[in-house]
């Protein structure tokens, strides 16, 4: 009997031992499966969180949506004094392939004094409308661009003698003066560019002018006077004349669509749509 009671401890002792390692196991492996767990989840939130891109501000929407008619942009008084003689009133338009994006138009005429000799005058007006893209930028920007590369283009004209390049204020949002002499055909040439920038648009207009037969050359000053007088009809013409004040979504210069003109309705522009297309079936 008293050999039996130290082993019955013995034995009651080795079976404890399992039910302590279970009970170990078990706290174990919760705390594990919590650790897991929160491990997951803040990986899942950074990852979250670092996939989040910011969103670019959106451009600002163009002034204009539309350009004047250029051979019109000019007063008929303003032409008539400026070229005497004109060959073609009306003028001559450049070619474009949208008239809402591109336009110019120009006049030449030679006033014949008899003995006294003769005055040439040549004037060319061109606008250049932008639209806002989110890629490319503000319309107003773009032009801004174009305006530099203008003037840049201007001082550096072929045979351009005395070149001159000055601020022309009160020209649209911002505008330059280029002047410089020209010899051309055995003549005497003075010539006025005048590159001006209104919102997303840039105008640029030429005039010059030489004395043929023994008539004297026009003076730089009277020359660039008169081209500052008619860049700004052209330039208010923008104003007047294009759609303006709504929002751009074009996005490109390109792409531009066209709105009527000042004076017609979206019905008449359908009605000449309408007048074009039957021309065309006929002459076909």
């Amino acid at each position: 009997m008293h050999r039996s009671a130290p082993r019955l401890s013995r034995i009651l002792a080795c079976a404890a031992v399992p039910l302590m390692l279970v009970a170990v196991g078990c706290s174990s492996d919760s705390g594990s499966g919590s650790g897991a767990e929160g491990k997951k989840n803040a990986g899942s939130s950074s990852s979250g969180t670092g996939s989040t891109k910011p969103t670019k501000p959106a451009v600002e929407p163009a002034k204009f949506t539309d350009l004047p008619d250029a051979c019109t942009s000019i007063a008929k008084k303003t032409i008539a004094e400026l070229v005497p003689e004109a060959k073609k009133k009306g003028g001559t338009a450049g070619r474009s392939s949208d008239l809402s994006v591109r336009g110019s138009c120009s006049w030449n005429g030679l006033d014949d004094k008899g003995v006294k000799g003769s005055q040439y005058r040549w004037l060319d007006v061109a606008f250049t409308r932008f639209g806002s893209d989110q890629s490319l930028g503000s319309g107003a920007a773009r032009a801004t661009e174009d305006y530099t590369k203008q003037i840049t283009k201007e001082k550096a004209s072929e045979g351009a003698q005395k070149v001159a390049a000055v601020a022309a204020p009160g020209i649209g949002d911002e505008a330059t003066a280029i002047t410089y002499s020209l010899n051309k055909t055995d003549e005497d040439f003075e010539n006025a560019t005048i590159v001006a920038r209104t919102g997303n648009v840039v105008v640029t207009l030429t005039y010059n002018g030489a004395g043929y037969a023994g008539a004297k050359t026009p003076s730089a000053a009277d020359i660039l006077k008169d081209a500052q007088k008619a860049a700004k009809e052209a330039v208010a013409a923008v104003g007047a004349t294009a759609g303006s004040g709504s929002a751009e979504a074009t996005p490109s210069a390109g792409g531009a669509k066209k709105t009527p003109s000042a004076g017609k309705t979206e019905d008449d522009g359908k009605k000449d749509d309408k007048k074009a297309s039957s021309k065309a079936t006929a002459k076909s």
